[in-house]
């Protein structure tokens, strides 16, 4: 077989997968790109007109869109440096233990392992005000019960503390296996110099796991912005909208009240915050590991 053949034989058995890549993601994202500059409202009889760029100057104009927005950036900047804080002392913690390593592993990894919904439902039932264990336990140490979910003052906060709860053990399960790759004899040099354990963790353990802690940031990141299940099933948005993410508010206009034109804007609009982010935090790893690189 020559190159020619050979060329021509990879492309016969890549052109499935990536026909389907288009069907899966091009051909939507063209489609509701092309949506969110018409007036497309799913039970009118008329066809959709162009309305150039009146969906975005609308949503701009929106206080609650704008309310969603800051909503879900407030929330994936309070998530994602809590799960990476905290998935990063848990690696080391792990790390630094020598018994029963597998079973303290694998309890660790339960919550990320279970889907959203069943986390959302869970703790819905132990954070009722009236039937939840949370407040039982607080009226056992006397302190009244508290509408975790509907005050306005602690539902964002739950939603975050269950986030946390449940995606801080991804970022411990990509940071322990960085800590796996750190070369244990860059350690005994440094105990033989007499380098102290916060030395040793800012001049050597850090440094080495750097990739991996921008690509939990960047994964974490992606996924916040695509909170959707647990606010949907805990609050809906409430109370007063201090819950509304930008998902929620897409679900709103497209899927409940059909305006599919002015959800795909929304739609847009969140994609391109999610690539800012995502660039910015892909040339942070790309800076980090030219400058690696070159020391």
């Amino acid at each position: 077989m020559n190159l020619h053949s050979k060329r021509r034989f990879q492309w016969v058995m890549l052109a499935p997968v990536i026909l389907l890549l288009l069907a899966l993601t091009v051909f939507p994202f063209l489609y509701t790109v092309t949506n969110s500059f018409t007036d497309y409202y799913y039970l009118a009889v008329d066809s959709p007109r162009f309305v150039g760029f009146a969906n975005y100057i609308r949503l701009l104009q929106d206080d609650l869109f704008r309310r969603a927005i800051w909503n879900t950036v407030k929330f994936m900047l309070l998530a994602v440096s809590m799960e990476t804080a905290l998935g990063l002392g848990m690696a080391l913690l792990v790390d630094s233990v020598r018994r029963g390593l597998k079973v303290l592993r694998v309890s660790l990894l339960i919550p990320s392992l279970l889907p959203p919904v069943t986390v959302a439902l869970t703790w819905q039932m132990m954070l009722s005000n009236h039937n939840g264990i949370i407040n039982h336990l607080l009226s056992f140490l006397g302190i009244e019960p508290l509408n975790f979910l509907m005050d306005i003052r602690l539902a964002f906060h739950a939603i975050l503390f269950i986030d946390i709860w449940q995606w801080t053990p991804f970022a411990f399960l990509l940071l322990y296996a960085a800590l796996q790759t750190v070369p244990r004899s860059q350690y005994e040099a440094a105990k033989v110099d007499g380098a102290g354990k916060w030395s040793i963790f800012t001049r050597i353990t850090l440094p080495n796991i750097v990739p991996a802690l921008l690509l939990v940031v960047l994964l974490r990141t992606i996924d916040t912005f695509r909170l959707f299940d647990k606010v949907n099933v805990l609050t809906g948005g409430g109370p007063a909208n201090s819950t509304t993410t930008i998902t929620q508010y897409i679900y709103r206009q497209g899927v409940y009240n059909l305006q599919i034109g002015y959800g795909a804007a929304a739609s847009v609009i969140m994609v391109a915050l999610v690539l800012v982010f995502s660039v910015f935090y892909i040339k942070l790893s790309i800076g980090g590991s030219g400058h690696e690189h070159r020391s």
